[in-house]
């Protein structure tokens, strides 16, 4: 889409008569709210304040010739540059007569706040809560910290104690836990219900 002059003259008349870029766009077809905007801005008719463009400004607009290079900017000096100076060591910082030990961390006592919930015994089927006692007789009973994507994650235990740990055995292949806690964590809904029953 090329500015004619008709469509020039088109988008004048419109904008001094107050009408958005929006609808000026939409009149003239083949181009965008932003377009009309950008011509706008370069007819200088941007400034209308009551609805109209001034008539000083749309005469200014046809005189104005083609827009005439700046001149370069002259560089800005370089900064003068001072040179560095080592700064002075600081005094030594005054010892005292007896060094204190650092205390020890505090023990962090519960909150009181109850467990999440844990399936029942009665949610479990008989085989897997046997084949879990079995495996947590040979678990590794990892802490949080040595946890890995290999390791399997089941909590065992009250977190807010130090007989708190994680099972460790190697984990089912896309699951976070072993075969023995898989079994427990992933049961099929309808056979969780038959067991309540």
């Amino acid at each position: 889409m090329s500015w004619t002059d008709e469509r020039v003259e088109l988008l004048k008349k419109m904008w001094g008569e107050g009408q958005s870029a929006s609808q000026i766009a939409k009149e003239l077809g083949g181009v965008t709210r932003n377009a009309v905007i950008g011509k706008v801005h370069r007819l200088g008719l941007s400034n209308r304040s009551s609805g109209a463009a001034p008539a000083s400004t749309k005469a200014e607009a046809k005189e104005k010739p083609a827009a005439t290079p700046r001149p370069e900017a002259k560089p800005k000096p370089a900064p003068r540059l001072e040179p560095v100076r080592a700064a002075p060591e600081p005094a030594p910082a005054p010892q005292p007569a007896e060094a204190k030990p650092i205390p020890a961390r505090k023990q962090i006592i519960p909150a009181g706040q109850p467990l999440p919930p844990q399936p029942s015994a009665n949610e479990i089927s008989p085989e897997a809560l046997a084949k879990v006692n079995e495996v947590e007789k040979k678990a590794k009973k990892l802490s949080l910290m040595e946890l890995t994507e290999r390791t399997c994650k089941w909590p065992v235990g009250d977190p807010a104690t130090e007989d708190f740990w994680f099972c460790g055995l190697p984990v089912q292949q896309g699951k976070p836990y072993c075969e023995a806690h898989v079994g427990v964590a992933f049961q099929p809904m309808s056979s969780r219900r038959d067991r309540r029953r």
